[in-house]
């Protein structure tokens, strides 16, 4: 088994790389050639989280699990408060081929999905990105979203404003204005990102203007909630996948509260491969309820493991 330290992923696997392999493993899931497993997600007290996610990848060769979670006291250890180590096994044999550190891989895919769904879906003229959330991820988020549209200003909100500056350094690096804003101002954005761990919804339906595209990527759990669920019933929704998408997505309080029906939410790898249409017009509210899917994970490990092994890089136990 090859085990790949989290120190070696960032010289393995690129933002660029990234939204390839989760292009890829959209389009897998649409044509039937792969399949998530239903997630165990669990809360430890505390503002803890932890859990797997797994699911096979027949196409691709690929089977195995992502075991991690969410631990907001780690900050003050030195640690990122996401932690995880994603697992592979041979499909055939179940035999265990690889154990990759999942913390960036996390982070890289997450942005990835979020870029996609902007690209996919957002309104070519779109100009000004909206960010509510300014943690960890809200970097790659930002660095993810400008590789695929050409924002004239970024526009951040987050609960504790003082974090702000770190998400306005990164859109300095990028060449891009920022601006502090309150939740209200989001309306001047083209599209938004959440990426919160908020148990209680923030961006409200008046928040968002017609023909915004929003990308919702916090909420991967029961219970929590980034934005209202009206404005789900106001939007075109997308999803990685629609059954956790209602279990434990932005989907499960709008579903819950009957403003939309699981039927009516799309996948967004039906939009990949070209099963099904985007966005319809230059009016209509797009959503994407980026729950985060075993898939990706594995999607993104398989890619680290093959450039580690192509490198001579990882250590090689025997099990």
């Amino acid at each position: 088994m090859l085990i790949i330290p989290e120190a070696l992923i960032a010289g393995l696997v690129s933002e660029v790389d990234a939204l390839a392999a989760v292009s890829d493993c959209f389009a897998s899931m649409a044509r039937g050639g792969a399949r998530n497993f239903p997630v165990v997600r669990e809360a430890l007290g505390q503002g803890r989280q932890y859990g797997f996610k797994s699911g096979i990848d027949v196409s691709g060769g690929m089977l195995g699990l992502k075991s991690g979670g969410y631990f907001p006291a780690n900050m003050e250890r030195g640690l990122t408060n996401h932690q995880s180590t994603v697992f592979l096994f041979d499909p055939d044999s179940g035999v265990p081929v690889a154990m990759v550190g999942g913390n960036l891989l996390t982070a890289l895919r997450t942005a990835a999905a979020s870029a996609l769904s902007i690209d996919l879906l957002a309104r070519r003229d779109a100009k000004v990105l909206g960010i509510v959330g300014a943690g960890h991820q809200a970097a790659f988020q930002l660095r993810a979203a400008a590789r695929v549209r050409p924002w004239e200003k970024v526009i951040g909100w987050n609960l504790h404003p003082e974090m702000l500056p770190k998400l306005a350094a990164v859109a300095a690096g990028l060449g891009l204005p920022f601006e502090a804003v309150g939740l209200e101002r989001m309306v001047d954005a083209d599209a938004i990102i959440t990426i919160t761990s908020s148990p209680a919804a923030s961006l409200m339906a008046a928040h968002v203007s017609a023909g915004t595209h929003l990308a919702c990527m916090g909420t991967d759990t029961k219970g929590k909630q980034e934005v209202e669920a009206a404005l789900l019933a106001k939007a075109r929704v997308f999803t990685d996948e629609v059954a956790q998408s209602v279990m434990i997505g932005e989907a499960q309080h709008a579903v819950a509260a009957g403003l939309i029906e699981a039927g009516a939410i799309t996948p967004l790898g039906d939009v990949v491969a070209g099963m099904q249409s985007g966005r319809q017009s230059d009016g209509e509210i797009t959503l994407f309820d980026g729950t985060g899917v075993g898939l990706q994970d594995l999607a993104v490990a398989g890619m680290a493991v093959k450039r580690a092994r192509e490198r001579g890089l990882g250590f090689t136990v025997e099990v």
